[in-house]
């Protein structure tokens, strides 16, 4: 027997996407107190559907609940950044390659191209790339390495928005991303997942050198 999941209710969805959507933007920093009152003031509810949304994101890597400090923003730091994009680096190429080579639409990552080069901050231009990589993965054909991916995603979003406040550099991400989406829509599966697998690599190499070498 099979067991749908409990949906989650409204108000408790209402505050965990603003909430995320906060941490996302910059708007919330890492290692920013989340206090619970403070919140539920700011959304008109009670504190219960507050409570909740903290635990989905303590899930999802994205706030820390400590039973000193309470709960708080994930503070982003180098080890914390390459383990994020280690599991990229090994699962988001093969995703690729398998959606290219299954023939897979394509034009949710064309749209979320076009909405990066029109936005009009940091926060949509983030929030469209974050569709962008997700749209080369999802139709991959396997749904487990979609979720898995999935489950990453906001941790990534994190460090790169963290990136982003120390050297903004999404017109050369900007670029990379045309760049994949073109070979990918030309339909070469290797060298599209080769320039995916360089894009991710040099993106933390850059935001996070190792010590004592220069960041690309």
């Amino acid at each position: 027997m099979t067991f749908a999941p409990t949906p989650i209710p409204s108000r408790t969805q209402y505050v965990l996407e603003a909430i995320k959507h906060r941490i996302l933007t910059g708007q919330l920093s890492p290692g920013q107190a989340l206090v619970e009152a403070d919140l539920a003031a700011q959304f008109g509810v009670s504190k219960t559907p507050v409570r909740e949304a903290l635990k989905t994101l303590a899930g999802t890597g994205l706030v820390v609940m400590s039973q000193y400090k309470g709960v708080t923003v994930r503070t982003v730091d180098a080890a914390m950044a390459r383990e994020v994009y280690d599991v990229r680096l090994l699962l988001e190429p093969e995703a690729l390659r398998r959606t290219i080579t299954r023939e897979a639409s394509l034009g949710a990552a064309q749209d979320a191209l076009v909405r990066a080069e029109q936005a009009q901050d940091r926060a949509d231009r983030s929030l469209a790339n974050r569709d962008f990589h997700r749209a080369l993965y999802l139709p991959c054909g396997n749904p487990l390495l979609a979720r898995m991916l999935d489950e990453v995603r906001d941790q990534a979003a994190l460090v790169s928005t963290v990136a982003w406040a120390a050297d903004p550099s999404w017109e050369r991400e900007a670029h990379e991303h045309q760049e994949i989406l073109r070979v990918a829509l030309a339909g070469d599966a290797q060298d599209a997942a080769r320039l995916l697998h360089a894009h991710i690599a040099d993106f933390v190499r850059r935001a996070f050198p190792d010590d004592g070498q220069e960041g690309q």
